[in-house]
């Protein structure tokens, strides 16, 4: 396959788009470039995540295998210990069930979605 297409951005369902925008904002130290009730965006180099308003939106559950997970991000950190300790004051949960063990931790953002924190990679 010769032709390819280069990512844009992503738009993740929410509940509380401007809410859910402001905690990924200060996760990831991008800007909220877009905020208003139905859609917010932040933005970083040219690459941006959405967060686009769902009525009745509701969160997987989680470890509910049933529940049908739509998707969860993936955060490379310097230290997990210290990053869950600075997520969690920023409003995300941490839930009982750690299918990581040492290998990633799993918390949930303000509105039920699952993200994991994993070591950045040496080297």
């Amino acid at each position: 396959m010769t032709m390819h297409a280069d990512l844009a951005m992503v738009n993740l369902d929410s509940s509380d788009p401007a809410a859910h925008a402001r905690f990924y904002s200060r996760v990831l130290g991008w800007e909220v470039t877009h905020s208003h009730a139905e859609y917010a965006m932040i933005s970083k180099d040219g690459t941006s995540i959405g967060f686009g308003l769902v009525p009745g939106y509701a969160p997987p559950g989680w470890p509910d295998e049933a529940a049908g997970k739509r998707y969860h991000l993936d955060f490379h950190v310097d230290d997990v210990t210290v990053a869950e300790k600075e997520f969690l004051a920023a409003g995300a949960t941490k839930p009982e069930f750690q299918p990581g063990g040492e290998r990633w931790t799993v918390l949930l953002d303000p509105i039920g979605q699952p993200f994991c924190l994993c070591p950045r990679p040496q080297g």
